[in-house]
């Protein structure tokens, strides 16, 4: 397989490149009968889109989706859904003195490697641009959760470190995530923030970032034991997120500090089954969902793309100094909160018809 899809039962693959005509993805999986119009996309893609503040790139891209497919009357038909795209505000020209040179910390020398040419228009393949398209499956899940569940799940991003300031969590306030341009929980952090990338952004270099994704009312029971256990399939949507070289499930690496009975998350009786004293392990456990919420973090690092000149070699073997223009994200991990929560969306919903599959029901088989 050549990697391009991603899940078993409920399954996407994207297509396209970042400064070719279109790019678009096929959802497969998707059960009959599920509401769906293009605004339930759209108001995502709105989130992720380029050019609307100047924290991310000037890119002009209205992100405007097209169902080709799978929909009849405002329903899925259960065959595969197409979604497309058209790019818009390509600029193939900022890129013309890096055709014979590979920039560092981008994909181009192993992209030579691997196939023996390279689109060094915007990175083709590899450029951040594809993530839309994953923003466009992730919003196909969500209403895939919402159609099978009869309790709301609900799932949201925030970013909680811009390179190396992080928030207070006492201050963590969902509200604030939409009400300033970095998706930040913190008012007071998003204000130091601005102070801070403006700095990064004047300087012509870049800052790294640590995205928080959490899924509440995520039912018990998803996930299997071994090899295709929730958090291993999350920790792998999640890193193959553009520029992203960490994940963490719950407390993550936080977790080799503490003792076994402080990382326990201990239980008592309740009302209605089980209920866990504290989420240390992020809402699962031996691979499968515990009921509380799914809670995962990435570390995306600096944007590759930077106006400060840096030690390179060309396709020919002569060493040289990159400097690489055009529109490019002083912080790439703002735009990756919508494409973290569209991620977590997806595992969630393969999960939750792979277990309808295999137990005829999309909760815990067993109730206390």
């Amino acid at each position: 397989m050549p990697g391009n899809s991603f899940g078993q039962t409920f399954t996407f693959t994207t297509w396209g490149e970042s400064h070719g005509a279109a790019i678009g993805c096929v959802v497969d999986g998707v059960p009959p009968g599920v509401a769906l119009a293009e605004p339930d996309i759209q108001k995502h893609l709105d989130r992720r889109r380029p050019g609307q503040s100047r924290y991310t790139t000037q890119r002009q891209e209205a992100d405007t989706v097209r169902i080709l497919s799978g929909v009849f009357e405002g329903v899925t038909t259960g065959t595969p859904i197409a979604l497309m795209t058209e790019n818009a505000d390509q600029r193939s020209k900022d890129y013309g003195e890096i055709v014979q040179t590979f920039r560092p910390g981008h994909a181009d020398y192993t992209y030579l490697a691997k196939y023996g040419l390279r689109d060094h228009r915007g990175g083709g393949r590899s450029s951040a641009r594809e993530t839309a398209m994953r923003v466009a499956a992730g919003a196909v899940a969500r209403k895939v959760l919402d159609h099978i569940l009869t309790a709301p799940v609900s799932v949201r991003g925030a970013l909680v470190q811009m390179g190396p300031h992080g928030i207070d969590r006492a201050r963590w306030d969902w509200d604030e995530v939409d009400a300033n341009p970095f998706f930040c929980p913190d008012r007071e952090a998003a204000r130091e923030w601005a102070d801070y990338l403006d700095g990064v952004r004047k300087r012509g270099s870049s800052a790294g970032a640590v995205v928080e994704v959490v899924a509440e009312g995520v039912p018990a029971g998803l996930g299997e034991p071994v090899y295709d256990r929730l958090d291993a399939d999350l920790a792998k949507a999640l890193m193959s997120i553009n520029a992203v070289k960490g994940v963490e499930i719950g407390n993550g690496f936080a977790a080799a500090a503490t003792s076994g009975e402080d990382n326990a998350d201990e239980m008592r009786m309740g009302a209605d089954g089980p209920e866990f004293l504290s989420n240390n392990n992020g809402g699962v456990l031996g691979g499968i969902s515990s009921g509380q919420p799914v809670v995962a973090r990435f570390a995306v690092k600096p944007t590759s793309s930077i106006l400060i000149p840096r030690r390179s070699v060309t396709q020919s073997g002569e060493e040289t100094d990159v400097v690489t223009k055009g529109r490019h994200d002083p912080c790439v991990g703002i735009r990756a909160v919508p494409v973290g929560e569209a991620m977590l969306a997806l595992v969630i919903a393969d999960h939750l018809l792979r277990q309808r599959a295999q137990t005829g029901t999309a909760g815990p088989v067993r109730t206390f």
